[in-house]
C-alpha cells in the first residue's frame, strides 16, 4: 500500500545529551534538537497485519496537523521546529477515522464488550500509552513513561490501512444516524484535535461555569475546537484572537462570540473591553508562539477583574516565556500545560457531544489525495487561510 513517510537525519545539536527514554540514532522526546533537513516520500509498505488484540483499520479521513507541518518546518539550519517525541523515518497521520477490516479474537469494542464486527466506524487516540507506568498508573495516561505516537514515532494513518490495539479505539456508530457515512467519517477524523482542545480546557484548564468568559489565542484547529467545546459548556463570551479573517468566520461559526484582529487591535484591550472590564477565567495559548503573545495574556490578567485566571499553554512550541511571577501571585492566577487527549473520559465525551450537535466539520476546509500530503503540509506553511486539510485516502 501507498503511504506518506517522513524521513530526517539524525544530528543533534551540540547541547544535546541522549536521554534515558532515548535511542541512539532513532528516537528522542526532544526533535527539534535532533532531527534534521526532514523530506517526505511516497512508500509502499505491505498492509499490516493485526495481533490478537488489535483492529486492523481501512482509513477513510486523516487531518493533516500542525504537528505535522512543523516536523517539515526547519530553522536557518535545517533543524526540525516539532520538539516533541519524534522516530524517523514514519508514516505520518494521526488525526484520523475509519473501517475495521478486520480484528483479533480479544479486540474487544468498549461499545459492546465484544470482540470488533467488520464494517464498524471508529476513531483511535494517537498516545499509544502503556497503562502499567507509573504515570498510567496515576490516572495520567497523557504522560505515560513508555509513550508511543501514531505518526510521530510509530507508523501513522497517511495510508490506505492502520493496525491499532483495540484499547484505543472508539466506536462512531453513534454519529451514523445524525450525520450520515460520508460526514460521519469527516466528523471522527476531527474527534482527535477535539478531544486535545476538551483536555486542554476542561481537565487541565479546570473548565468553566456558565457565564464565565474564555479567551483563545489562535484558531487552528485546536483553538476553534475550543471555541465549540467551551461555548457548549456555557461560556458567555468566547474570544479568539487571530489574524486570519478566514480562521476568525470559521471560529465564529463553530462557537466564538468575539473574534479580534491582533495586527489591529490590541488583544488586552479588545477583551477587557469586550468583557467590561471583566478579563477572562481561561486564557488558551494556541498559538505556538507564546513569547509573543504574552504580554497580552498577563495584561488580561493583571487588569481584569477576574482573580484566579488560568493559563493553559496547550500548541508545541520551543520557545521561552518571559513570565512576571507578580502578576500570577497577586492575581491568584494559574499556568498549566496541556499535552494529549487520553484518559478522563474525554474522548467519549467528545464523540456524545458532536453526537447531539457539535458539528466541527466546518474547519475542514480543504479535501486532498494521499500523494498531495507534501505539498499541502508546505502551503500550510504559510498559507493561514486553510483551517484543517483532510485526506481522504481511498
Amino acid at each position: 500500500m501507498k503511504t506518506v513517510s517522513l524521513f530526517a537525519e539524525w544530528d543533534p545539536k551540540p547541547d544535546f545529551r541522549l536521554g534515558a527514554k532515548d535511542i541512539e540514532g532513532k528516537l528522542t522526546y526532544l526533535g527539534s534538537k535532533v532531527w534534521r533537513n526532514p523530506r517526505i516520500e511516497i512508500v509502499e509498505k505491505e498492509v499490516p497485519v493485526p495481533g490478537p488484540t488489535e483492529v486492523l483499520i481501512e482509513v477513510k479521513a486523516c487531518g493533516i496537523c500542525g504537528s505535522d507541518v512543523h516536523m517539515m518546518q526547519t530553522d536557518k539550519n535545517g533543524y526540525i521546529y516539532y520538539p516533541g517525541l519524534t522516530a524517523f523515518p514514519c508514516t505520518l497521520g494521526h488525526e484520523f477515522s475509519g473501517r475495521v477490516a478486520e480484528a483479533g479474537k480479544k479486540a474487544l469494542n468498549k461499545r459492546t464488550g465484544k470482540p470488533f464486527e467488520t464494517g464498524e466506524a471508529v476513531c483511535s487516540e494517537e498516545m499509544m500509552w502503556c497503562s502499567y507506568c507509573r504515570p498510567c498508573a496515576d490516572g495520567y495516561p497523557n504522560h505515560c513513561e513508555n509513550l508511543q505516537e501514531i505518526g510521530f514515532s510509530i507508523d501513522g494513518a497517511d495510508a490506505s490501512y492502520i493496525k491499532v490495539d483495540a484499547r484505543y479505539l472508539w466506536s462512531l456508530e453513534g454519529l451514523r444516524n445524525a450525520y450520515g457515512e460520508e460526514k460521519m467519517y469527516l466528523l471522527g477524523s476531527l474527534v482527535e484535535p477535539t478531544s486535545v482542545a476538551y483536555n486542554a480546557v476542561i481537565e487541565r484548564g479546570g473548565g468553566i461555569r456558565a457565564g464565565d468568559s474564555v479567551v483563545i489565542m489562535g484558531s487552528g484547529p485546536v483553538g476553534i475546537a475550543a471555541c465549540s467545546v467551551l461555548r457548549r459548556s456555557g461560556a458567555t463570551n468566547v474570544i479568539i484572537s487571530e489574524p486570519s479573517e478566514k480562521r476568525r468566520i470559521v471560529a465564529l461559526s463553530m462557537g466564538a462570540t468575539h473574534a479580534i484582529n491582533p495586527h489591529e487591535v490590541n488583544p488586552a484591550e479588545a477583551v477587557l473591553e469586550i468583557t467590561k472590564g471583566e478579563g477572562a477565567k481561561i486564557i488558551l495559548e494556541a498559538t505556538g508562539l507564546p513569547s509573543v503573545v504574552w504580554g497580552d495574556i498577563e495584561k488580561i490578567i493583571w487588569e481584569g477583574k477576574t482573580i484566579n485566571s488560568t493559563v493553559v499553554i496547550v500548541a508545541r512550541a520551543d520557545d521561552r516565556i518571559p513570565m512576571n511571577g507578580e502578576v500570577f501571585q497577586v492575581r491568584r492566577a494559574n499556568v498549566v500545560g496541556a499535552q494529549g487527549h487520553s484518559g478522563h473520559g474525554t474522548f467519549p465525551r467528545v464523540i456524545s457531544s458532536m453526537a447531539h450537535g457539535m458539528d466541527v466539520t466546518p474547519m475542514i476546509t480543504k479535501k486532498i489525495k494521499l500523494d498531495q500530503v507534501a505539498e499541502n503540509i508546505k502551503l500550510l506553511q504559510k498559507d493561514l487561510n486553510e483551517v484543517k486539510i483532510t485526506t481522504i485516502p481511498n
